[in-house]
C-alpha cells in the first residue's frame, strides 16, 4: 500500500483494500465529544419511562438498586461527562461545579432506596452535560454568580453532612464504650 499525498491509502495492488484514513476537524471531534456527554447523560438519567407514569428514569437509580457496586459504576460512567467538560477546557469553577454535583449524587445515592429517589430527581448528568454545553458553545463565556453560589453551598451542605456523620460516630462509639 502507498500513502497518497491527501493522507489516504489507496489500493496498489493484491487483494487487501486498506480504507481510507479520513482527517476530521476539531470540530468534528468536539460535536463527537457532546454527543457522547448527551449519550451517557441520556442513558444515566431518562432513558426509560416508569409505566403508567410520565416519569423518566435512567439506569442510575436502577443500577443503585444493586448494593456496593452499583452506585460506583453508575458514577464512574458519569465522571466521563467530567472529562470530556476538561477536554473541552472549560472555566476550572465549572469543572468543580460538575464535580460536586457527581459527589452529590455518589454521597446521597449511597443511601438505600432514598439515594435512588434523589438520583431521579437530581439528575447530575443532565446538568452536567447543561453546564458542558453552555460553556463549550463560548469558549470565552466566564463563569456565572450562581456557579460561584452552588458551589459554596454545596461545599458548606457537605461538609455540614460529613461533620453530621462524623458526630453521629463518634456519639455512638461513646454510649457503646459506657
Amino acid at each position: 500500500m502507498e500513502k497518497s499525498r491527501a493522507g489516504s491509502y489507496r489500493k496498489t495492488s493484491g487483494p487487501l483494500i486498506e480504507p481510507e484514513i479520513v482527517s476530521r476537524s476539531r470540530d468534528d471531534i468536539a460535536a463527537q465529544r457532546l454527543w457522547i456527554a448527551r449519550l451517557l447523560a441520556d442513558l444515566l438519567d431518562r432513558r426509560f419511562v416508569i409505566p403508567g407514569t410520565s416519569i423518566r428514569i435512567g439506569l442510575d437509580p436502577i443500577l443503585g438498586l444493586i448494593p456496593g457496586i452499583g452506585d460506583l459504576l453508575a458514577n464512574l460512567t458519569g465522571s466521563m461527562i467530567l472529562v470530556i467538560a476538561a477536554q473541552f477546557k472549560i472555566p476550572k469553577i465549572i469543572l468543580l461545579r460538575m464535580a460536586l454535583n457527581v459527589a452529590a449524587n455518589s454521597l446521597i445515592g449511597a443511601i438505600p432506596i432514598f439515594g435512588d429517589l434523589f438520583s431521579i430527581w437530581f439528575r447530575s448528568n443532565l446538568k452536567n452535560v447543561q453546564l458542558l454545553e453552555r460553556y463549550a458553545a463560548d469558549p470565552s463565556a466566564r463563569s456565572r454568580p450562581g456557579d460561584w453560589l452552588f458551589v459554596v453551598v454545596l461545599v458548606a451542605a457537605l461538609l455540614a453532612m460529613i461533620f453530621a456523620i462524623l458526630a453521629g460516630l463518634v456519639w455512638l462509639a461513646a454510649r457503646l464504650f459506657q
